[in-house]
């Protein structure tokens, strides 16, 4: 009577085994360690910007302003990856800085540009650039609704 030889285990499984264990890195750990590691140092980079003073600042000026309100709707949120630099030391620092931002009817971006002096930010820029008219509406300026 003839043995008829059965294939191993690594025989049967080395399509999916090699790799997900292959040569004992993990391939697919690896792969799952980067994607998982980029993402939360993006997303925790993005918290970091968003609760930063000039941001928040510029923020909240943009949300109660009555003509960006007017040009991009109620509902004024960020959305989308903010861009540009932010610098501090001690008491000191810069920033150049632009952030998606959206209302119900268009979307925009906001710029803020400013330094840090003793502790107090001083903005150069503070402005909305609206998508659709390419319309900068100035957040420094002072509207009568101020007074």
């Amino acid at each position: 009577m003839e043995e008829i030889a059965q294939k191993n285990w690594f025989q049967r499984n080395w399509m999916w085994a090699v790799p997900v264990g292959g040569c004992g890195c993990g391939c697919i750990a690896v792969i799952l360690f980067f994607v998982f590691g980029i993402g939360a140092t993006f997303f925790g980079i993005s918290k970091i910007f968003e609760e930063s003073i000039p941001i928040k600042y510029a923020t909240e000026l943009a949300k109660n302003n009555p003509k960006v309100v007017a040009t991009l709707g109620d509902s004024i949120e960020t959305y989308g990856m903010p861009s540009g630099n932010i610098s501090l030391n001690n008491n000191d620092g810069e920033i150049d800085f632009s952030i998606p931002i959206k209302g119900l009817k268009d979307k925009g971006t906001l710029v803020v540009k400013g330094i840090k002096i003793d502790g107090k930010w001083i903005y150069e820029d503070l402005y909305v650039s609206i998508k659709n008219s390419q319309e900068q509406i100035n957040l420094l300026e002072k509207t009568t609704e101020d007074f």
